[in-house]
């Protein structure tokens, strides 16, 4: 049973986050978290006057804004969180994601009493490539195993501490995490009650930054391209073809750790592009005992409408891209020539790298006391 209130996919804060643990064990078995209510606040506007950034352009307004702000300030107050228990079976897990439309969820050890880790859309990944053998063999591990069971197998012992963060540390502090760690989800955890608030992402991040970009000063680099800033990925990328086969796929992901593969013709065009997020209608269509099916064939089976791959060239400035990617809320452009040859690809992290780290140096020896006073009113 799951009982999750709707998402709220904006930035606003009209009402309550809503947290459901996810369990084959008997509601409050095992001293699971329950059910948790979180009101906030009112929501706030923030005041930026010019007077906060120096009009220096070697200045990281953005670096600046990110250290201003706690990651407190992006929690919403109206949407979804799906916690799942260790000892719930990961085939459940999955099908449990696809029916709450998320990408991952936090673990929750009902013996340790804590939060020790993520199940993510990587985990059904690494489950279907290590355990797959032929359509005629059903995949044993995945029907079978408990959570808790695969953290083992796949860790051996190796087991990592759960990346996190506070509420109120900044969101340099969290861009900084996401990047460090190549992770691509935070969780946001009280310190003092232990529950997990939110899941920051790049996109989140990227997405709240947006909507203050117009009021600071816009640093000269915003109008330089992306060859001339040297921002992406433009070796060794990682495509596949139209009749490859799904499992090879699934193999790149595991060994190269990308997150979409650029489907490109025998000219080397793309095409399309199959991403990890859509191996989880593998799950969804319950196809995931044949993979021996060609890409082209397990993408027929999106579940949303597809309006084609998004491209740029690497003549395009940086202000370009960051709009692109925050109307189409996309994870990545793939980078292409006038052919429509791939040549790159350009991700959020890499737009994060450049927009708040790439000058924080600079920031650190230059920031002062009180450098900038940024109000909040109602």
């Amino acid at each position: 049973r799951c009982d999750v209130n709707k998402v709220c996919s904006d930035l606003e804060r009209p009402s309550c986050s809503h947290i459901t643990l996810i369990s084959d064990a008997a509601p409050g078995a095992g001293g699971a978290p329950s059910d948790t209510h979180a009101v906030k606040e009112s929501p706030q506007r923030l005041i930026i006057t010019p007077s906060c950034f120096s009009p220096d352009p070697e200045y990281n307004v953005y670096t600046r804004f990110m250290k201003s702000h706690r990651c407190y300030d992006l929690v919403p107050t109206s949407s979804k969180l799906v916690v799942f228990d260790t000892s719930l079976q990961v085939k459940k897990a999955f099908f449990a994601l696809v029916s709450n439309g998320v990408r991952a969820a936090p673990l929750w050890d009902s013996k340790k009493q804590c939060f020790v880790g993520m199940l993510t859309i990587t985990d059904f990944i690494n489950i279907l490539h290590r355990y797959y053998k032929s359509p005629l063999v059903q995949i044993y591990e995945l029907e079978e195993h408990k959570i808790e069971t695969w953290r083992e197998v796949y860790l051996q012992g190796s087991f990592k501490p759960l990346v996190s963060i506070s509420p109120n540390a900044s969101l340099y502090d969290a861009v900084s995490s996401l990047l460090k760690n190549k992770i691509h989800r935070l969780p946001v955890i009280d310190p003092l009650t232990g529950n997990t608030l939110y899941i920051l992402t790049h996109k989140r991040i990227l997405k709240f930054l947006k909507l203050f970009i117009s009021e600071m000063p816009k640093p000269a680099f915003l109008s330089q391209t992306l060859e001339e800033l040297n921002i992406g990925t433009f070796e060794k990328i990682a495509v596949v073809r139209a009749d490859t086969p799904l499992y090879t796929a699934l193999g790149i992901f595991v060994d190269q750790r990308v997150s979409a593969l650029p489907v490109v013709d025998d000219k080397g065009r793309v095409v399309d592009i199959y991403s990890k997020f859509d191996v989880i209608n593998l799950a969804a269509e319950k196809t995931y005992n044949n993979l021996d099916v060609t890409v082209t064939k397990a993408l027929q089976h999106r579940s949303q409408y597809f309006e084609g791959v998004l491209t740029c060239h690497r003549h395009e400035t940086l202000e370009a891209i960051i709009n692109r990617l925050v109307e189409a809320e996309v994870h990545r452009l793939v980078v292409v020539d006038e052919q429509e040859v791939v040549k790159g690809i350009v991700s959020l992290s890499d737009i994060l790298q450049a927009l708040v780290l790439t000058n924080a140096g600079k920031v650190e020896e230059r920031d002062g006391d009180n450098f900038c006073d940024i109000g909040k009113v109602h």
